[in-house]
Parts: structure tokens; C-alpha cells; sequence
């Protein structure tokens, strides 16, 4: 068994004295294992660091061995997640979630953000924004996607600020405001897309990406939210209390 296929590195693990099974999330294969024999040495380490894209050989004699990898770097971003917390937790936030997947079980849709989002997720005022976009995304993947085009109860698609934390359907201001405490906020950036959202409207979509995470994809495996998530949208909050006090 043998394939070629370009993947971003999501963990690592030793193995023995010289070697590394490396964790990646590849295009074509998904979230997909292997050992990378002396992955350990000098010359190999740098270039299997989390979030960096590779172009992986992977060889088995079966298909469901662990099998080898023979790794070439492809584009290095690791150094760059490394130099602040911003990156450092993004990274984590990243493949807790990715592991949610079953095992070489492809999204090459997950795969096409994943690279874009790793190259600013460092940067806080950017950060955020993609983030709760993939998080997003992986609801959907997970099959658990948020139906946010019309509102539940009109069928309207228009004024939807809403969403129903029972059944994960949109919901329009008019048709929510006798239940607008019981509802979660809908950001209008995560239905338009081109909209820049502010610092609230972030808060927002975290806390909404964040609630059905739990209830529908970590608490049924009995797993609680990734700690870096909550230092992830600490440092947010930080990020924006600075620039506003330079204001």
C-alpha cells in the first residue's frame, strides 16, 4: 500500500529512542497517522513541527498498519505559531478538533481552510474571526451543521440575529423577541461572510460555535472544550481592551 498526498502536521508523538509518529490532516486521506523513522534528529525536527505543510508518502503493507512516512517540507509556519500565545492556542484549538474526525476519514474541505486560517491565526485581530469560521465549518463536517439561511418559524431569510439552542435553526428578531432570552445570538458575519465583525461580534460567535461543540460533539464523548479555546478567547479579550485603551 502506498500514496502521496499533502497534509499539515497536527502532532507528533516519540517513538522509541529516534523516531516520531507524526499526525496529519491530508487533503485526500484526512486525519491520518504514521511513523517517521529518525524523525527525532536534528535534521527532521524542524520540519515536523504542528502547522506546517508537508508532502507525505505513506507505506503499509496493509492498509490498516500504521505504516511509514517519508516526509518533505512544503511550507514552514511552525516558527511563526511559536513566537506568541495567539498561534500556540490556535494551533491546539485546531487539533483538538480535527481529532473529532474519525480517522482517515477525508474533508478536503476542512483541509482547504485549514492552511489559510494557520497563516494569520497568530495575529488576534484576525485570528479570531477564522477561527470561529472553522468551527463553524467543523459543526457541519461533524454533522451537526447550523441551518442559518432562513428563519425557523417565517421562513424568512431576512433580520436573522437568532439562532434556537434546541434545534440549531435561525431565527428572525421579530419571530424571537418574546424568546430572545432563551435564544443564542446569531452574528451577521457567520451568514453573510463578507461582513467584518467587531470585537462583540466575535464574543458572540464563540459563544455559539462554543455551545453546540459541547453539547453535540464533546460531551457525548464525554470530553469537555479544549483549555486553549478559553486562553485563546482570553487573549482576544485582552487584545481589545489594549487597543482600546489606546484609543
Amino acid at each position: 500500500m502506498q500514496w502521496t498526498d499533502e497534509g499539515i502536521i497536527i502532532g507528533t508523538r516519540r517513538h522509541g529512542e529516534t523516531s516520531l509518529i507524526v499526525e496529519l490532516m491530508t487533503r485526500a486521506h484526512g486525519r491520518h497517522l504514521g511513523l517517521v523513522r529518525g524523525g527525532r534528529s536534528r535534521k527532521q525536527q524542524p520540519n515536523l513541527q504542528p502547522g506546517n505543510t508537508v508532502l507525505a508518502t505513506w507505506r503499509a503493507r496493509l492498509d490498516e498498519h500504521l505504516g511509514n512516512y517519508t516526509i518533505e517540507p512544503m511550507v514552514q509556519r511552525a516558527a511563526r505559531l511559536i513566537e506568541g500565545p495567539a498561534g500556540l492556542y490556535g494551533m491546539q484549538i485546531v487539533a483538538a478538533l480535527l481529532r473529532l474526525l474519525p480517522e482517515r476519514d477525508p474533508h478536503s474541505a476542512l483541509f482547504d481552510g485549514l492552511g489559510p486560517m494557520l497563516d494569520w491565526i497568530g495575529d488576534p485581530r484576525v485570528g479570531g474571526a477564522l477561527v470561529v469560521r472553522f468551527e463553524m465549518k467543523m459543526l457541519e463536517e461533524l454533522g451537526f451543521g447550523l441551518d442559518i439561511a432562513e428563519c425557523a418559524v417565517t421562513g424568512t431569510a431576512a433580520d436573522l440575529i437568532y439562532v434556537s439552542p434546541k434545534s440549531g435553526r435561525a431565527v428572525s428578531r421579530a419571530a424571537g423577541e418574546a424568546y430572545r432570552d432563551r435564544l443564542l445570538p446569531l452574528p451577521a458575519f457567520l451568514s453573510d461572510g463578507g461582513t467584518s465583525p467587531n470585537p462583540a461580534e466575535i464574543a458572540d460567535a464563540f459563544r455559539l460555535t462554543g455551545y453546540f461543540l459541547a453539547r453535540r460533539a464533546f460531551e457525548p464523548r464525554e470530553m469537555q472544550l479544549p483549555e486553549a479555546r478559553a486562553r485563546f478567547l482570553a487573549l482576544l479579550a485582552r487584545s481589545q481592551a489594549n487597543v482600546e485603551a489606546l484609543e
